[in-house]
């Protein structure tokens, strides 16, 4: 620890009869007030950078939260899949992007109004934050579509993944106004393995989302 640490902390002695290490039959009292006041000064200086940077990192978590639910933003997901695309490209180790769209968003909107149709997109956001591990990421691209990055995970094992996804979704109706609302999402998923441009990747998941959405989906076995 040097000198500088010890006032930044607000320590006063080192040592019996010792003031920030200077004996004290060397201080006179005009020195040890001048050295006090300036410890008190370096003391409220560190308190006032603490509180900067818990502020910082309030400003830019709030930067970064979708506006709407509980999900990073287009521009705050698409910063961090980039970040992974480059992860895979030095180490070769794939991950997955899952793209996801709210099915019949329109007929919610329109049914019962853009509150239940906001109360479907928390449902969702929600049920995806609350089932992926947490150094995965999830964002919401904007409207009803949704994406998940699944870190390090191949596309046998995404493809599991988003279909639990889903399910999830699915297994619980999204409340609002005393109502239950039935919230269904298509996915599609790109798994990479090295660098590409983002709108690249985006793009080769919300194909495979369309192309899924063409093939009927078998009917269930009742429960």
């Amino acid at each position: 620890m040097n000198g500088n640490d010890g006032i930044a902390r607000g320590e006063t002695s080192v040592g019996s009869g010792a003031l920030l290490g200077i004996p004290e039959d060397d201080l006179t009292p005009r020195v040890r007030a001048t050295l006090a006041g300036l410890i008190g000064e370096l003391r409220h200086l560190r308190l006032d950078l603490e509180r900067e940077k818990e502020r910082a990192h309030r400003l830019a978590t709030l930067a970064d939260q979708d506006a709407l639910t509980p999900c990073l933003n287009r521009r705050a997901f698409l910063r961090e899949l980039s970040r992974m695309l480059a992860f895979a490209e030095r180490y070769r180790a794939p991950s997955s992007l899952v793209y996801l769209d709210v099915n019949d968003m329109k007929r919610i909107n329109d049914g019962f109004g853009h509150a239940a149709g906001d109360a479907a997109l928390w449902h969702v956001a929600t049920a995806l934050v609350e089932n992926v591990r947490s150094f995965d990421v999830v964002g919401r691209l904007g409207g009803d579509e949704f994406a998940v990055v699944l870190v390090q995970v191949d596309r046998d094992c995404a493809s599991a993944k988003a279909r639990s996804l889903a399910d999830a979704i699915e297994a619980r109706a999204a409340r609002w106004n005393g109502r239950d609302l039935q919230v269904r999402v298509a996915f599609g998923i790109h798994t990479f393995c090295r660098a590409e441009p983002v709108e690249v990747a985006l793009h080769a998941a919300d194909r495979a989302m369309y192309a899924r959405k063409k093939v009927p989906t078998p009917p269930r076995a009742a429960a």
